[in-house]
């Protein structure tokens, strides 16, 4: 439930491959994301979301140049074969994800910034049919 929350907090966040950083000893995936405040309307903000107790960190289908934006549509946690541990999926715009096996959920999101205003709100087409 509250990855639901994080994942919520954080659709239409940009961050770039240089913003993310995994410490393999100590077993934390840290990323500096820029939040759109979908709780304020046209502002954004810096944020770190923390993953703890990572077990491996795998991407598919994503842009690895330092300074590519990526686009955050959502998070999901997908169970393992031995509970509590499972994979966290973050899904990025264009088809590509981010795969984080942890041993068990333990993550934390956290404003970093003063909010600043943007030009335009994040657009999500309606697809019928």
């Amino acid at each position: 439930l509250d990855l639901q929350i994080i994942s919520a907090a954080l659709q239409d966040a940009i961050m770039r491959p240089v913003d993310i950083r995994w410490e393999k000893n100590a077993r934390r995936l840290t990323m500096i994301l820029s939040r759109f405040c979908w709780e304020c309307g046209e502002k954004r903000v810096a944020s770190a979301l923390q993953f703890g107790d990572v077990l491996g960190v795998k991407s598919r289908r994503l842009a690895r140049a330092p300074d590519t934006a990526l686009e955050l549509l959502a998070i999901d946690f997908i169970d393992g074969e031995e509970a509590p541990g499972g994979h966290v999926m973050m899904m990025f715009a264009g088809g590509g994800d981010l795969r984080i096996d942890v041993e068990c959920m333990d993550a934390v999101l956290t404003d970093l910034s003063e909010r600043w205003p943007v030009g335009q709100v994040p657009e999500h087409p309606v697809h019928e049919g």
